[in-house]
């Protein structure tokens, strides 16, 4: 065989008692290591996410090798579909301002809350879901699940909120879009007990809500269509489970420096406490 391909037989010997590169066994074990992080993001995350895990783990590998390693190895994160944005137009909530004006952020946890309703499927009706997020932290900060949306469902994912948060600031900013639920006299109780001012965007327009909406089509993109609920009590469980052991800790945000949002809030909940010190 040496002869045939002019080759000498030392050479023969030495490649084949020189066992496999270390270039192959490191590429080996990275897409073993890609593998097992983007099958704990229940499969939702991209390149970008996954490259934060390789780095947070102690990995040296560029978000470039990430995404050719995702590629080859065929992992494929859910993915958002386009749809028309749409906003029910709900009765008139009188002076109530636009408080945030499009400005999702917040230079601390507290201080600036958006609020929302969607709907989850399930085989004995809807479950519905409403929400309450931190602008600091990105972190869902208070949310409830239950068979209708009456204002009964947003007072309780804000009165969850409030108890989570007991360090917010005096007068904290709660945003929603003008639905009955949240222009009704419930809720404005609600706000005053617990020193929050109202802020809502204009009638019929979604793109004032808009991180609220997008938190919407993620649960929904990663979890709600991935499941096929039987009842609605599996569906209340599989939601609290994806924001609190999911969302909340686990997933990355991009607006966050790939950080998660209890790491963001501990973060900040440290500084405090050691500048009081």
């Amino acid at each position: 065989m040496c002869a045939w391909l002019k080759i000498n037989r030392s050479g023969y010997y030495d490649w084949k008692t020189r066992g496999v590169p270390e270039t192959v066994k490191r590429r080996q074990t990275l897409k073993v290591v890609a593998r097992a992080f983007f099958d704990a993001s229940d499969g939702t995350y991209g390149y970008r996410r996954l490259h934060a895990d390789f780095v947070e783990a102690g990995y040296q590998v560029c978000d470039e090798t990430v995404r050719r390693l995702m590629r080859s190895e065929g992992l494929t994160p859910c993915q958002v579909k386009a749809r028309k944005p749409v906003t029910t137009i709900a009765g008139d909530a009188g002076a109530i301002p636009d408080l945030v004006g499009r400005d999702f952020t917040a230079d601390r946890p507290g201080a600036k809350w958006f609020g929302d309703i969607t709907y989850i499927p399930t085989n004995e009706g809807f479950a519905y879901l409403a929400t309450v997020l931190d602008a600091g932290s990105k972190k869902v900060v208070g949310y409830a699940v239950d068979n209708h949306m009456r204002a009964d469902l947003t007072e309780e994912a804000l009165r969850m909120a409030a108890r989570n948060c007991p360090w917010r600031v005096a007068k904290a900013i709660f945003h929603t879009d003008r639905g009955s639920v949240y222009t009704s006299q419930q809720m404005a109780n609600v706000t005053g007990e617990l020193d929050i001012r109202r802020s809502m965007g204009s009638t019929g327009v979604c793109f004032d809500n808009a991180w609220a909406e997008s938190f919407n089509g993620t649960i929904k993109v990663e979890r709600v269509h991935r499941r096929k609920y039987q009842t609605r009590e599996e569906a209340i469980r599989d939601v609290a489970n994806y924001i609190e052991l999911f969302y909340n800790q686990k997933r990355r945000h991009s607006a966050l420096g790939y950080a998660t949002p209890n790491q963001v809030e501990h973060a900040w909940i440290a500084e405090q406490s050691h500048s009081r010190k």
